[in-house]
């Protein structure tokens, strides 16, 4: 019998019956035995050590099986012991029952006794293993599963006995408020009835329902949810519970298509949790691309959903790694951060673009979650995926569009004060190149690039006659002015866009002053945001450099007077260093841009 990860404690005190034991315990099983004389030492060796199995005789000196016993059982109720005695009389039975002794085993020992009961020991241990590993990997699972999905339970009646957080946050009902109640205070009136009709038939039948549903939150908003219901059955073919797993569709955020069951680990028996596991494994492989990989990376598994949306069969797959979907344009250091942090027994998760095999672009939302054994050494990891390309696509248009947006409204305003030409685009592009010298990462720089046009679009709402004024302003007349950026950033401040958030900012504070005598609000130094900062230089460093209807073009040595001049005054003296180090690559970007 294998044996290998059993260990076991035999205690008795005659030596020559423990060297007969070592003779049957090499010759029989292969696991690590170690051997005590009397009852103390055993107890000692126990605090010490972790044992499957204890064999003890009954009498001993210093301390007997019986007393070993009563302590074992205090320091874990549900070892497994065998006791080795005579059992002369009925007290002694007795006794060694009433402490739960699991096996006893008569003197003088017979060797076919004792090896069907050390047999039938190694099964019990085995299969307490198996449970105790199934346990700790379901719950695994559902920990990852519940990061990654909008999720509730309901009893066959239909009410409410379980929602997760991510449940809680979209519809703004506390989980008090939902616990007990039917799925109908989430209802939106406008949904027909005979769609409700319809679901409540299909899983009242046993089969899994998905459609799309618009739901009400507590505050009264709508929001639409990609639902799959799914019925849980027990062993008998009964419904025990539903479970609704939905994808929140009202905006492109993460989704995840996965379920978690909340049960009690410890109060059913293995066979029910495997074949609850099994069912539970089912609705994942119905909702989500699954696969899992060995230490190694190779693929050990994947579900018919994986291999539907990527194009390979099983066969071309197993064995392989991932980097079969890889795009080749992710960078490596993607990938070994992903690596860094599943190794470390982490969750990582996150959005994978990848290429199917008829070369096809897919954006996968991933769940990465390292599979745990009970000594807590990673045994595989498990990937849960659910396909937002849909959405990632929907974003990028979306962004484009506000791209658009923001380029013409910031043309706009400067169509208004009759500043034409490229002068918007050449502020955008001096802008990014900025940020990148002075080390802010791509994603915040493209974030400036696109944002920075819309520095004075307040201008909209300055008059005409001030706006385009030949002369010189009055002081009334430069207060009225001095309006325009509390206007761009009160005309953009309510939108939750990236973007749009980002323009108000530069609206707001790309007139401040690095010695705190700019406007509206007087900010000094660092104080003043980055991409204030940045957009002042570069709105100067143009505007200086063109005609405008109060003036005419500067030369450049005298823009360059005046940034030194103004270093440390005006403007932040780190970045007017970078700025005239760089001044060629300005240039060339002014170059690029001319005014027709």
């Amino acid at each position: 019998m294998d044996c290998t990860n059993i260990n076991i404690l035999y205690v008795e005190d005659e030596q020559t019956i423990i060297e007969l034991m070592k003779l049957i315990f090499k010759k029989h099983f292969n696991g690590n035995v170690v051997y005590a004389i009397n009852g103390q030492e055993a107890l000692d060796l126990y605090k010490s050590n972790n044992f499957d199995l204890v064999i003890t005789d009954m009498m001993m000196p210093i301390m007997d099986g019986f007393r070993l016993v009563e302590k074992i059982r205090e320091i874990d109720s549900e070892q497994l012991i065998t006791m080795i005695t005579g059992l002369d009389n009925k007290e002694d039975l007795v006794r060694a029952i009433e402490l739960r002794v699991n096996y006893f085993i008569e003197k003088p020992l017979k060797l076919q006794k004792f090896l069907e009961m050390l047999e039938q020991s190694v099964k019990t241990i085995q299969k307490k293993k198996e449970l105790l590993l199934k346990n700790l990997v379901l719950t695994q699972y559902k920990e990852a599963i519940d990061l990654s999905t909008i999720l509730s339970k309901s009893d066959p009646n239909g009410m409410i006995t379980y929602v997760n957080d991510k449940f809680c946050k979209i519809s703004k009902y506390s989980k008090e408020e939902l616990l007990g109640q039917n799925h109908n205070i989430l209802r939106d009136p406008n949904m027909p009835t005979s769609i409700f009709k319809e679901l409540w038939e299909t899983i009242k039948a046993k089969k899994q329902w998905q459609g799309v549903i618009h739901n009400r939150a507590k505050d009264g908003s709508i929001y639409i949810v990609d639902a799959l219901i799914i019925p849980i059955l027990d062993e008998f073919n009964n419904i025990i519970e539903y479970i609704g797993i939905r994808h929140d569709i009202t905006e492109n955020e993460h989704y995840k298509d996965i379920l978690k069951k909340e049960l009690d680990i410890t109060s059913q028996g293995l066979d029910e949790k495997i074949h609850l596991l099994s069912e539970y494994e089912k609705v994942i492989n119905e909702s989500s691309t699954v696969s899992r990989t060995d230490l190694k990376g190779k693929i050990t598994y994947i579900n018919e959903k994986f291999c539907s949306l990527n194009g390979y069969t099983k066969k071309e797959v197993l064995g392989k790694s991932h980097n079969i979907l890889r795009s080749p344009d992710i960078p490596k250091a993607f990938y070994k951060e992903l690596w860094r942090t599943i190794k470390a027994k982490n969750i990582w998760q996150g959005i994978i673009k990848n290429i199917t095999k008829d070369k096809k672009i897919t954006y996968m939302d991933t769940t990465i979650v390292p599979i745990l054994d009970i000594n807590n050494e990673i045994i595989e990891y498990m990937s849960i995926r659910h396909n937002v390309t849909p959405l990632v696509k929907l974003k990028e248009e979306i962004e484009e569009t506000q791209k658009e947006v923001v380029l013409t409204m910031g043309a706009i305003g400067e169509t208004r004060s009759k500043e034409t030409g490229f002068h918007v685009k050449r502020v955008a592009e001096y802008s990014y190149l900025l940020a990148k010298l002075v080390g802010i990462n791509e994603k915040d720089a493209q974030l400036l690039k696109l944002a920075s046009p819309m520095h004075d679009i307040g201008k909209v709402g300055i008059p005409d006659a001030i706006l385009n004024k030949p002369g010189k302003l009055t002081f009334e007349e430069f207060e009225i002015m001095k309006t325009h950026a509390s206007l761009g950033y009160e005309m953009l401040k309510g939108s939750n866009r990236e973007i749009m958030q980002t323009s108000a900012i530069v609206a707001y504070e790309h007139h401040e002053k690095w010695d705190g005598t700019g406007y509206p609000n007087a900010k000094v130094g660092s104080d003043i945001h980055i991409f204030g900062r940045i957009t002042a230089i570069c709105d100067v460093f143009d505007a200086l450099g063109s005609d405008r209807v109060y003036k005419k073009a500067w030369e450049l040595d005298k823009i360059l007077d005046l940034f030194k001049e103004q270093q440390g005054k005006h403007f932040d003296p780190e970045l007017i260093d970078l700025f005239l180090e760089n001044l060629n690559r300005f240039l060339k970007i002014r170059d690029m841009y001319i005014d027709q």
